[in-house]
C-alpha cells in the first residue's frame, strides 16, 4: 500500500501551517518510501508496530512511542502486517518561534532548522501525553467544538511544551548525520525529478558513477524498496494528487505519471489503493485528518 511522499508538496495552509495525518489498519503490509521535508516532524505510535528509519538508523515503535525527524533528515515508515495505528505531526519551525532573535530562536529554533542541531530520533514515550492532547485538540476542531484560533493557540503550547521536554531531558543534540545523506537525497531529488520518464538502473547508475549490479543493491539496502518500486510509488502519487486537484480523464492522469498503458495504470493503482483511479476521485479519500 502506498501512502503520501514529499514533499514536494505544501503541509498545511497559510492560516495553520501544522498538519496532522493519521494512518490506521492498512490491512496488508506497507512501506511510505523514503523521503523529507523542511518541516519538524513528530510521529507517534497510537496502537501496534511501527518500523521508522531516520538518517539510516532503524527502529521498532510499539504503542506510546514517539521519534522526531529534525528537518531535512532522510525517513521512512512502514508495517509488515498493516495493522499499525500511528499519528504524523509536521509543522515548520518557525510556527512555533517568536521571531524576536531571542536566545531561544538563536540557540535553539534556528539551529535545529538549519541542522546544526536536531532531536534524538527515538524519545520513546516521553511523549506520549502531549501527542494524545494534540489528537485530541485536532479532533475537537474538526467537530467545530472550539474556535480554529482557541485550537491554534493551544497547539502552539503544546509544541512548545514538547520542545521543553526534549531540552530538560537531553534529547537535543549536536547533529553528526547531517552529510551522510548527501547521495541518497541526490538519488530521491533525481528520480522525483525524472519518474515521469523512462529511469533503467543502467542509466542510473551511470548518474551516480555506480554498476547496475551495485547501484541496485545500494538502492535497496538504504531505502529498503527497489528502485522500479519507489518509481512505482511516485507515479502513483503523482496520479492521486492529479485525480484530487485537477479535472484531467483518468487517461490524462495516467500519461502524465508517466504510465503509457492505461490498462495497467488502472491495475496498479487499484492494487495500490483498492480502489480504482475513478472511483478513488469521486469518493474524495484522503488521508489527512
Amino acid at each position: 500500500m502506498y501512502f503520501e511522499l514529499k514533499e514536494n508538496k505544501p503541509h498545511g495552509t497559510k492560516d495553520n501551517p501544522f498538519s496532522i495525518y493519521h494512518i490506521e489498519n492498512a490491512g496488508r503490509s506497507f512501506q511510505i518510501p523514503v523521503h523529507w521535508h523542511d518541516e519538524f516532524e513528530i510521529i507517534y505510535v497510537k496502537s501496534g508496530l511501527l518500523t521508522v528509519s531516520i538518517s539510516g538508523e532503524s527502529y521498532i515503535g510499539k504503542a506510546g512511542d514517539a521519534f522526531v525527524v529534525s528537518p531535512g533528515n532522510l525517513h521512512l515508515m512502514g508495517s509488515q502486517t498493516g495493522t499499525v495505528d500511528y499519528f504524523t505531526f509536521l509543522f515548520p519551525l518557525k510556527y512555533i518561534s517568536f521571531r524576536t532573535d531571542d536566545m531561544l530562536d538563536d540557540k535553539l529554533l534556528e539551529p535545529l532548522n538549519s541542522g546544526h542541531l536536531m532531536i534524538n530520533p527515538r524519545v520513546k514515550d516521553s511523549a506520549k501525553e502531549l501527542c494524545e492532547q494534540l489528537i485530541d485538540i485536532y479532533m475537537a476542531e474538526n467537530d467545530e467544538t472550539e474556535s480554529k484560533i482557541t485550537a491554534q493557540i493551544k497547539t502552539k503550547i503544546i509544541l512548545l511544551q514538547f520542545i521543553l521536554e526534549m531540552w530538560k531531558k537531553g534529547f537535543v543534540i549536536e547533529n553528526d548525520t547531517s552529510g551522510r545523506n548527501i547521495v541518497e537525497k541526490e538519488m530521491v531529488s533525481y528520480i522525483q525529478q525524472n519518474f515521469t520518464g523512462k529511469i533503467s538502473l543502467k542509466e542510473f547508475g551511470e548518474q551516480f558513477h555506480l554498476s547496475e549490479k551495485y547501484i541496485s543493491r545500494y538502492f535497496k539496502e538504504h531505502f529498503h524498496i527497489t528502485l522500479s518500486q519507489y518509481i512505482t510509488y511516485l507515479r502513483l502519487e503523482n496520479a492521486k494528487q492529479l485525480l484530487q486537484d485537477t479535472d484531467l480523464s483518468v487517461t490524462e492522469t495516467a500519461m502524465q505519471s508517466g504510465y503509457q498503458n492505461v490498462s495497467y495504470f488502472i491495475r496498479s493503482f487499484k492494487k495500490a489503493y483498492g480502489i480504482s483511479p475513478l472511483k478513488y476521485r469521486n469518493s474524495g479519500i484522503l488521508t489527512k485528518i
